[in-house]
C-alpha cells in the first residue's frame, strides 16, 4: 500500500517547485504565473528509514527496498474555487482522490513574486494564515455544498422511512459544524454513530489529515525567529495539525546531486539532513501508517501498514495467499535483531517469538510469515 499525498496552496507559494524536489526530477513547471500546473503531476517518493541500512549490514541483501510515498502536485487554489473560480472543481475533484494534504504556504518575502491573494499586488505583505485560510474556506464551503445535497435528500426521505431519521439529524448536525467554519476532521463522532457512513462515502475534503509546509528562503533555512513561521505555526496547532518548515529552492537544488555532494550542500546551510525526507516520513505518520521488514539475501525491505493491523492481514500487504493461509509469524523487534546479528542469533538468545492470528503488529518488527498453500 502506498500514501497518497496531495500537495496544495495558492498559486506562486513554491508547491511545484517543493514537487521537483520531492521527486528529484523536473517534472513540473514551476514558473511565476498562476495556473501553470494544470493537469496534476504525480509521483512514487521512497521514505527514507535508516533502519534498512543497518538491516543491509547483517544480511548484505541483492537489493533494498524502500516504503513510498505518492506525492500529487494539484494546481493552485484562489479564492472561490468551491464556486469555479480559477481551476475551482477539478482542483477539488483532485484533492478528494488523496488520502492527506500537504499545505504549502509562503512563509518569504520577495517582492519580484506575484502574491495571488491579494490580487496581484506584488508589494502585498505576506500573511500566510490568512493565505491558509483561503484554502481552508473554499474547502469548508465544497464540503458544505456536498452536504447540503445528502441532507435534503435524506430528509425528504426520512419522512417516510423513519430509520433514516438520525442520519438527517446526524447531517444536519455537521452542516451546522461547517457553517461555523470548522472542518469535518474536527468534528465529535463515536463507533456507531450515523454520521460514519456519510463521512465514509462523500471522502469531504476537510476530513484529510494536514500538514502545513511553510516555505521559507534560502537566507533563513530553519524558520527560528521568522514571524510568518511562528503563526503558520500556531494556526496549525489550533487546526490539530502538523507544521514543517522547508526550503523549497533549497532542496531542488539538491535533486541531481550525489549523496556526498548532498552532505556538502547542506552542511553549507548549517543542515544535516534534508528537511524533505523529515517531510516525506512525517507525511508518511500523518496517516497512521508504519513499516514493518522482511530480510535476508534477496533484499531488505519495508512494507507499510497501518498501526492496529493483526498480523495476517499484515502478512497479506505481501501477497493474499499469505494472509488467506496465514499459520503464525516468527517476529524479531528491530533492536533485538541488529543486536544479535540476525534471525538465527535472535532465536539463539530467544529474542525470536512465534506469534499467532491475534498479534497486532509494531513498527520495526522483522518478521517471516508461515502459511499453508
Amino acid at each position: 500500500m502506498s500514501l497518497s499525498v496531495g500537495i496544495v496552496g495558492l498559486p506562486n507559494v513554491g508547491k511545484s517547485t517543493l514537487f521537483n524536489a520531492l521527486t528529484r526530477k523536473q517534472q513540473a513547471a514551476a514558473e511565476n504565473y498562476p495556473f501553470c500546473t494544470i493537469e496534476p503531476n504525480t509521483s512514487i517518493v521512497e521514505v527514507k528509514d535508516p533502519r534498512l541500512e543497518e538491516l543491509a549490514k547483517i544480511d548484505n541483501p541483492a537489493q533494498i527496498i524502500r516504503a513510498t510515498v505518492e506525492f500529487t502536485d494539484i494546481a493552485g487554489l484562489v479564492k472561490g474555487a468551491s464556486k469555479g473560480e480559477g481551476l475551482g472543481n477539478k482542483f477539488l475533484a483532485n484533492i478528494r482522490e488523496c488520502d492527506a494534504i500537504l499545505h504549502v504556504v509562503r512563509c518569504f518575502e520577495n517582492d519580484d513574486i506575484i502574491h495571488v491573494q491579494e490580487g496581484g499586488n506584488k508589494s502585498a505583505p505576506i500573511d500566510p494564515v490568512g493565505d491558509a485560510q483561503v484554502i481552508e474556506t473554499e474547502l469548508v464551503l465544497a464540503d458544505m455544498e456536498q452536504l447540503q445535497r445528502r441532507y435534503e435528500k435524506v430528509r425528504k426521505e426520512a419522512q417516510a422511512k423513519p430509520p433514516l431519521r438520525p442520519e438527517a439529524d446526524a447531517c444536519a448536525a455537521l452542516l451546522k459544524h461547517l457553517e461555523e467554519g470548522k472542518s469535518v476532521r474536527s468534528f465529535p463522532r463515536a463507533e456507531g454513530d450515523p454520521i460514519l457512513k456519510v463521512i465514509a462515502e462523500l471522502k469531504f475534503l476537510t476530513d484529510k489529515p494536514v500538514i502545513y509546509c511553510a516555505n521559507v528562503s534560502d537566507d533563513d533555512v530553519t524558520g527560528e525567529g521568522n514571524a510568518h513561521v511562528a503563526a503558520l505555526r500556531e494556526y496549525a496547532a489550533s487546526q490539530n495539525a502538523e507544521a514543517v518548515v522547508i526550503c523549497a529552492q533549497i532542496e531542488a537544488d539538491l535533486a541531481g546531486l550525489s549523496d556526498a555532494e548532498a552532505k556538502e550542500f547542506l552542511e553549507s546551510y548549517g543542515l544535516s539532513e534534508s528537511s524533505l525526507d523529515r517531510t516525506i516520513a512525517l507525511a508518511y505518520r500523518t496517516l497512521g501508517l508504519a513499516s514493518y521488514f522482511t530480510s535476508g539475501p534477496k533484499e531488505s525491505r519495508a512494507w507499510t501498514f497501518r498501526r492496529g493491523w493483526k498480523a495476517p492481514r499484515c502478512a497479506g500487504v505481501i501477497h493474499t495467499d499469505f494472509e488467506k493461509g496465514f499459520i503464525r509469524a516468527e517476529v524479531v523487534p528491530f533492536e533485538e535483531y541488529v543486536k544479535h546479528g540476525g534471525t538465527a542469533g535472535a532465536r539463539a538468545a530467544g529474542s525470536l517469538r512465534p506469534e499467532g492470528k491475534e498479534y497486532e503488529m509494531q513498527d520495526g518488527d522483522v518478521v517471516e510469515f508461515l502459511f499453508s498453500k
